[in-house]
């Protein structure tokens, strides 16, 4: 018991210190609200304070679809294009079950536990539960096709796959429903899920929902499957001669990533109050890459840099640059990708040992070491 008792112990030490820096993260993000406004004095729903918690609410959401997508292309070596079916997929299935079923269903079918009224929640699980649904067979969809199609074809099967749904979408026969081109808009929600009423709710919802995706994503490429997926990723021919059937576990990563991207998707409905075609659209998927690469391909953690990058890039270079900044954008991305070609965490994890014995040279200097016995006695 005691050799157990140790050995827990052990490894939550090393779970600490291994998650030292995103632990680091999410207090840092929770904090912030509070002292942006000590600082400012505006207000948690007034003012820059506001302003700001709205953009790191899109960081969090773009940060689980780039994760979400790193499990494919990262981890799962599969390079696909249609990752917005599923994003976009989430937002629809919210935005139209909230739309044209929620109202009729609270309406008709009130539920009531003594005096306190659930059906709003209710209502929300359900549609929640639909989104998840929906995202697993967005992924089943994608998953069917890797059966026979590899590299470069299957990459221009789901390109075509993902323009399908993205015409689908935008189709005026569809506009009663999905409003076509202009996208579904003014979806109804809880005062307490309203955006703009209460910013600061939804942006600890979508912080909570960063910091669960990361840690359930994290489990699962440490899990045996997520190691026979990467496994899958080196060699195919290895795998399915020891008994493995790589499409399985094709389906499974494609499933679980997509799942993740559905639930980013409508959360980003809730952001937004609407889901519009641009949500589906291969411009999202390729976005999603852009971040990964930035931050470094299996590494989970590097997406979420490359998010905040993009979002801190986006917000500043339209100011500084106008409409020039995508243009300043990609000089920058080229620059990335000649010169940290495995992403920010990916690159510094390759160099990271040699990181640590320059560092401890440098301190070496400076550190005082205690004399041995022997050179006590021979001074003394």
């Amino acid at each position: 018991m005691a050799d157990i008792a140790l050995k827990t112990k052990i490894n939550q030490k090393s779970w600490f210190k291994s998650e030292r820096g995103f632990l680091i993260f999410i207090a840092v993000m929770l904090a912030f609200p509070f002292v942006l406004n000590l600082i400012t004095g505006t207000g948690l729903n007034e003012g820059i304070t506001k302003f700001w918690q709205g953009q790191f609410i899109i960081f969090f959401i773009m940060a689980v679809f780039a994760m979400s997508y790193d499990l494919l292309i990262g981890y799962g070596g599969i390079l696909s294009f249609g990752h917005a079916a599923s994003f976009g997929g989430g937002a629809y299935t919210f935005a139209l079950l909230m739309k044209h079923w929620a109202p009729n269903f609270i309406k008709n079918t009130p539920i009531v536990i003594g005096n306190t009224d659930i059906t709003m929640i209710v209502v929300l699980l359900i549609v929640l539960l639909a989104v998840f649904l929906v995202s697993i067979l967005i992924g089943l969809m994608f998953a069917v096709t890797s059966i026979r199609l590899k590299g470069t074809y299957f990459a221009m099967l789901t390109l075509a796959l993902s323009t399908a749904l993205y015409i689908i979408i935008k189709s005026t026969d569809l506009h009663q429903w999905t409003g076509a081109d202009e996208g579904l808009h003014g979806v109804p929600l809880p005062v307490w899920l309203n955006p703009t009423q209460n910013r600061l709710t939804v942006y600890l919802i979508s912080l909570a929902f960063l910091v669960l995706s990361y840690f359930l994503m994290k489990r699962f490429v440490n899990s045996p499957t997520g190691h026979i997926v990467i496994a899958n990723r080196e060699n195919e021919d290895r795998m399915r001669m020891i008994g493995y059937n790589p499409v399985t576990f094709r389906t499974i990563v494609f499933v679980f990533a997509s799942i993740f991207a559905g639930l980013a998707g409508a959360l980003y409905s809730i952001w937004n109050m609407s889901a519009t075609p641009t949500m589906m659209s291969v411009v999202t998927t390729v976005n999603a890459l852009i971040m990964v690469i930035i931050g470094g391909m299996g590494t989970l953690i590097g997406p979420i840099f490359g998010a905040a990058i993009s979002q801190v890039i986006q917000q500043f270079f339209y100011t500084w640059f106008g409409a020039r900044w995508p243009l300043v954008f990609g000089l920058l991305f080229i620059f990335i990708v000649m010169f940290v070609p495995y992403g920010i965490v990916g690159t510094y994890r390759m160099h990271a040992f040699n990181l640590r014995r320059l560092r401890e040279r440098l301190y070496k200097p400076f550190s005082r070491k205690d004399e041995s016995p022997e050179e006590e006695k021979t001074s003394g």
